[in-house]
């Protein structure tokens, strides 16, 4: 993995008004932590930060980080810890990094995306399931995988690929549960035409209503038809 490099200028400016004044004139408020060291106030010019961050590798970067007024170190390498965006303007406010050693393993989080296309897909019909977007693995910094690439071709219907499946780079080992399930490919379920239930106060049975309808007018037709039987006034 290659170096971005980063200027930056101590920060003296410190509380939410003078961060705020800092990003309203294109600079991002920053921290370096480092374990046994104090902390390192930043402020880093917004467009160089953004430009950092567009590389392949993303936010797992390796930062080469030179900073105007350091007096105890020429460049520091560091990792990112943690981006805060504003969720509206979606801006970078905040930046925290953590100082690492290219000599010792880090843990971070790497994308999983699929390479080829399943047979289970192409020639049987079926749908490829994505179901573990990333995974966490450990490895020195300068061996960090931009992604991990897994090759579903030969993936069939009800098959699946787990985190033990993955071949993966020299160096980098993948934290998790082995068994975790990362690709599978499932038949195409076919959606059955579903008859709706009737609302409250419709009658259940439509037809039974409608057939004892008919039968009630026949017979009140039949009735007005039948031949009246005329009375005989009796004589007195």
């Amino acid at each position: 993995m290659d170096f971005v490099e980063l200027k930056a200028n101590l920060r003296e400016e410190k509380g939410k008004g003078l961060n705020k004044k800092l990003r309203n004139a294109g600079m991002v408020p920053g921290v370096v932590y480092k374990k046994g060291e104090e902390t390192l106030s930043l402020k880093i010019d917004s467009r160089s930060l953004s430009k950092a961050l567009r590389t392949e590798a993303g936010e797992n970067v390796i930062i080469k980080l030179f900073v105007e007024g350091d007096k105890k170190k020429k460049e520091r390498i560091v990792v990112i810890k943690e981006i805060q965006k504003d969720p509206v303007k979606d801006v970078l406010v905040h930046l925290d990094l953590n100082e690492i050693s290219l000599t010792e393993a880090l843990k971070v989080k790497v994308p999983i995306i699929s390479k080829g296309e399943a047979v289970g897909v192409k020639q049987e019909g079926g749908v490829l399931q994505h179901v573990m977007w990333e995974v966490e693995v450990e490895c020195l910094p300068t061996n960090i995988p931009d992604k991990i690439e897994v090759d579903i071709t030969n993936l069939k219907i009800g098959e699946t690929l787990s985190i033990k499946d993955i071949l993966l780079p020299e160096g980098v080992k993948i934290l998790g549960d082995s068994g975790s399930i990362v690709f599978s490919v499932e038949h195409i379920k076919t959606v059955e035409e579903v008859v709706a239930a009737p609302l409250e106060g419709e009658s259940l049975e439509p037809e039974l209503i409608k057939e004892k309808k008919e039968k009630e007018e026949v017979e009140e037709e039949e009735k007005a038809e039948a031949p009246k039987t005329e009375k005989k006034e009796e004589k007195k």
